[in-house]
């Protein structure tokens, strides 16, 4: 049985079961078998896979800016990735602001936006109050751009590689890429050779053997992952926040069914089907962890082997699109900062709507390729248009199902345009 056939029951076994078993409340030994056997199966798995993601980052962002600067193609290749990143984001936002103004999701709840005793009467789960805290956290911790812009250059890369899976990752990719860029004008140009570049080989080789490990448990660990996810949170929450979840999951369809075959066809000269056939397994495997920096290892493999594009290529792009270009993540936060607004009975004019999209494309390069990561940077725009801080309470429940939806939508975004930079298929 193939590896994406038995991913694929695992997640549909996961969900089943999970939801199954959350309804009937409160059985002891369920809840000991989730905590003491599951759970730690599936974050063993997830560190397994973690722990070789910034040593996989670093030598093939240097490996692949090595070549491309030997041949004379970086800036090319960096120029073709940005134009892409911002056409696919912007169609991306576009396509979900365009259906929550249709649809219009937040007429369902009409609160008030001034502050009341215990919070804005905000629906849902009790505990969400201690989510919201931590976002609002996350959002105070937010610098100026001037510093932020600042920061990109690290003054540690040691200390950015220790911190990179928590939110630095794009730091490290900076100190990479200018890394590469000086081994590549430091290396003479009749010398084809080069040690450091040897070595960085063997390193990502070794990367790859971990993933193909890794990927034997994969199955078991999927199982394990989706299992707690659907027990935990169960599927009742979906229920009064449907149109929400519909208007999200409709706009990643779209992007995903409409947008990305496009512009392979027109674009790559691909067959649209033939790509995501081939990409199967990266797309299960995104939608159980929720996370691209997980997905990442995965998603370089099946780029060589399977879709067969250029080395040099799709090292760059994947790893720099990885945290750069969450176009699914994007249209999230453009759906969701207008839902809350309507929810808030906030008529917002065409200009802050423009607004919206144009912080929701920059907001979706700055995620962090991690499961949550988008959701301080949507208080941040929410706030920016006058949304209370409690109204995140709103979607807590349903953020994980869509946060599993949404990255598999940007992991897909991110193979496409390797593909696009890459340029039309030789067949």
């Amino acid at each position: 049985m193939k590896l994406h056939t038995r991913l694929l029951i695992a997640l549909t076994l996961g969900i089943a079961l999970g939801a199954a078993l959350h309804s009937t409340g409160g059985l002891s030994w369920v809840d000991t078998i989730n905590v003491n056997l599951l759970r730690p199966i599936g974050q063993v798995f997830l560190r397994l896979i973690f722990m070789i993601v910034v040593p996989m980052v670093f030598s093939a962002l240097v490996i692949g800016v090595y070549e491309l600067g030997r041949g004379h193609g970086l800036a090319g290749v960096a120029s073709r990735t940005l134009a892409f990143t911002v056409i696919l984001s912007t169609l991306s936002v576009v396509i979900g602001i365009t259906l929550v103004d249709l649809i219009r999701p937040g007429e369902a709840f009409q609160l008030s936006a001034a502050p009341q005793p215990g919070g804005p009467g905000v629906p849902g789960d009790p505990g969400a109050t201690g989510g919201i805290a931590a976002i609002e956290a996350s959002v105070a911790a937010v610098k100026p751009l001037s510093q932020i812009l600042v920061e990109l250059i690290p003054r540690n890369p040691i200390e950015t590689a220790v911190r990179a899976l928590d939110g630095d990752m794009l730091q490290l990719m900076i100190f990479a890429l200018i890394f590469g860029v000086a081994v590549s004008a430091a290396t003479p140009k009749d010398h084809a050779d080069n040690v450091l570049i040897r070595l960085l080989e063997q390193v990502f080789d070794a990367c790859m053997r971990i993933v193909h490990f890794a990927m034997k448990l994969a199955p078991i660990a999927v199982f394990a992952i989706i299992f707690n996810t659907a027990f935990t949170f169960g599927t009742g929450i979906f229920a009064s926040l449907f149109l929400y979840v519909l208007t999200v999951v409709f706009g990643l369809l779209l992007q995903q069914c409409v947008v990305y075959p496009l512009m392979l066809r027109l674009v790559a000269r691909r067959s649209p089907v033939q790509f995501f056939r081939s990409c199967r397994e990266v797309y299960l495997y995104a939608f159980s962890t929720a996370s691209s920096n997980a997905t990442l290892p995965l998603s370089l493999e099946v780029a060589e082997t399977k879709l067969a594009l250029p080395p040099n290529i799709s090292r760059f792009v994947l790893t720099v699109g990885s945290t750069a270009n969450q176009n699914g993540t994007a249209l999230f936060e453009g759906i969701t900062v207008l839902f809350l607004a309507q929810v808030y009975a906030l008529d917002l004019a065409v200009g802050d709507q423009v607004r919206v999209l144009l912080m929701s494309i920059l907001a979706g390069i700055g995620t962090a390729g991690v499961p949550g990561g988008s959701l301080p940077m949507v208080l941040l725009l929410a706030q920016s248009v006058g949304v209370p801080a409690e109204g995140m309470g709103l979607i807590l429940g349903v953020d994980r199902f869509l946060d599993m939806c949404r990255t598999a939508v940007n992991v897909g975004g991110d193979l496409v345009i390797a593909a696009l930079v890459s340029g039309p298929a030789s067949a």
